[in-house]
């Protein structure tokens, strides 16, 4: 399957800026699930080159400006194959040995609640059932509930709330997995929906580490594992190590941003550049000039 993306975000500034510097993750690697046939990122129209590999062999690069800006504008787009291997997507992670995800966060450390709830799971199939278990465990716990949760809100805190997004569903999935000693990590990147359901921001999974298999990819909120549909930016500890962006500004006043996230599938007979410049197209209203 062929993805086309067009990911978004603005930042508006109530005072001009003076100094802004973003890490920004929002360049996809090829895995064994995705092959990246064009991409690029660009801030207020100008693109972003430097994108190295970091220590987990992801692509990330830093974005800095000295001079006064009323608006960021940080555009990611372009064309990714994919293939469905069940979710498996094997040895990855660059240098960083597979028990660093076995480290606790703030944003996942796990309660005694989350603890019960992951030790009281079949074993006896081995891991990769006890994962799908674990999986099926969380959301038949924590209610696909927008608005309830913010990006501070821990696994702990989202368990015992029951309800969250897929940000709470993965965390806590981390926090489980890592209570049955299984590595685990949290993923950001793109879904595309069943059903032309629309996504506007990105989406987040979790990928465990599978003996004889290497990470599998899971969904929680949609109850399977990753399959043609998505679309891998980055991983993390936790959806702070994860983000597509991360930054500091010197401003005085509020800071407001706004993202929007257009995929679709380049289907045959569809001129794929073509498809790309419609989404461009739909977007230009909401970009701010100056």
């Amino acid at each position: 399957m062929k993805l086309l993306v067009r990911h978004q975000t603005m930042y508006r500034y109530a005072a001009t800026a003076g100094r802004v510097a973003m890490r920004l993750k929002l360049m996809p690697t090829d895995t064994r699930a995705q092959k990246v046939l064009e991409w690029q990122v660009s801030v207020n129209g100008e693109p972003v080159d430097g994108f190295r590999a970091n220590s987990f062999g992801e692509m990330e690069a830093v974005w800095i400006r000295h001079d006064k800006l009323d608006n960021a504008v940080i555009v990611a787009e372009g064309l990714v194959e994919t293939c469905d291997t069940n979710g498996v997507l094997g040895w990855t992670g660059g240098g960083v040995p597979p028990a660093y995800f076995l480290r606790e966060t703030r944003l996942t450390r796990m309660s005694e609640a989350i603890r019960n709830m992951a030790l009281a799971l079949p074993d006896g199939d081995g891991p990769l059932a006890r994962l799908h278990s674990l999986s099926a465990a969380v959301s038949d716990a924590v209610a696909y509930r927008s608005g309830v949760t913010n990006s501070g809100t821990t696994a702990a805190e989202a368990f015992a709330l029951g309800a969250g997004v897929c940000q709470d569903h993965a965390q806590i999935f981390i926090a489980g997995a890592r209570a049955m000693g299984i590595a685990a990590r949290y993923v950001t990147g793109y879904l595309l929906a069943e059903g032309g359901v629309a996504l506007h921001e990105t989406h987040a999974w979790v990928e465990a580490l599978v003996p004889d298999l290497g990470w599998v990819g899971f969904d929680p909120s949609n109850r399977v594992c990753v399959t043609e549909r998505y679309l891998r930016l980055a991983s993390g500890l936790d959806a702070n190590a994860a983000a597509p962006i991360r930054g500091s500004v010197t401003v005085a006043g509020d800071i407001w941003i706004d993202a929007d996230v257009r995929i679709a599938q380049a289907e045959e007979g569809v001129e794929e550049r073509q498809l790309q410049r419609q989404q461009q197209q739909s977007l230009q209203p909401s970009i701010p000039q100056g």
